[in-house]
């Protein structure tokens, strides 16, 4: 039985299905038939800007943000799929604090409901700093379909991790290159 490390915490029945859906190959083109279109923020300024609506919207009086951008170091595979952190810095001899929310890059590409699950994480360590009771009220809050979009989001990793490396094996193999 091939390990499904997104969907280690749910229920086995659920896990099972995942496994039967990978094993046809089928599971990414279901996560991609329920979710067919990819958000159009593609730059870190219009990252921010999203963010920042979303925060205006929902957490008006939280801590400002200093940053936030796709973060192409953050390791997706090790389950960070975004980043919130508190940045101080020397600054004239005062020490100056932000916040930043980082996200990984390889979520430029996901369907918009995923880039939003994502935010509204982050966006919820603003005023939880733990996996709390609170927090996950406030993630409902802001998204009302948050644990369905986790679980649909953690299906769409476990696509790419089974399935990508599969169809790259049994893609035709590159043209030689032409000596020059």
């Amino acid at each position: 039985m091939q390990p499904l490390n997104y969907l280690a915490g749910y229920p086995e029945h659920l896990q099972q299905r995942a496994r039967e859906l990978l094993a046809q190959g089928a599971l990414g083109e279901a996560v991609r038939r329920r979710y067919p279109q990819p958000h159009a923020v593609r730059s870190d300024r219009q990252l921010y800007d999203y963010v920042q609506a979303l925060k205006e919207r929902h957490l008006r009086q939280s801590v400002p943000l200093g940053k936030v951008l796709y973060d192409g170091k953050l390791q997706v595979l090790k389950h960070a799929l975004g980043l919130h952190m508190a940045v101080s810095r020397n600054h004239g001899g005062k020490l100056r604090a932000s916040r930043e929310i980082r996200i990984a890059s390889v979520f430029r590409d996901t369907p918009a409901p995923f880039l939003r699950m994502i935010v509204v994480h982050e966006l919820a360590h603003l005023k939880e700093a733990e996996h709390n009771k609170a927090f996950y009220q406030l993630c409902l809050h802001m998204e009302p379909d948050y644990h369905q979009l986790e679980f649909d989001l953690r299906l769409y990793l476990t696509a790419l991790e089974h399935e990508v490396p599969r169809q790259a094996l049994h893609s035709p193999p590159a043209a030689p290159a032409r000596p020059r």
